[in-house]
């Protein structure tokens, strides 16, 4: 779990203060995501989230942020690994 504070915690993850909070209804059952991309560039964050909507269902972002001060820019999607897309389904049946 990652949480606010900008401090190191002993399980090994790092806490950043930069990580916005998202509602527990977007991962309210086993299955459904919320993505956090950091990018050196848009180019590279919407390759990143193309490839994950070609094989599960995702709400995808129009755009990516950047932060004053911040290298690179930011993307936020959610994908529900339950429902995979056809089109995918009928590649490996």
């Amino acid at each position: 779990m990652i949480a606010a504070g900008g401090q190191n915690r002993p399980s090994g993850y790092t806490v950043w203060p930069c990580v916005e909070l998202f509602s527990e209804v977007h991962v309210s059952e086993p299955g459904l995501l919320v993505v956090d991309v950091a990018a050196a560039d848009e180019e590279t964050a919407m390759a990143f989230q193309e490839a994950i909507t070609a094989r599960w269902a995702t709400a995808t972002a129009d755009r990516t942020t950047r932060e004053p001060g911040q290298p690179g820019v930011r993307l936020r999607c959610y994908v529900d690994l339950r429902q995979t897309l056809d089109s995918q389904e009928q590649k490996t049946s």
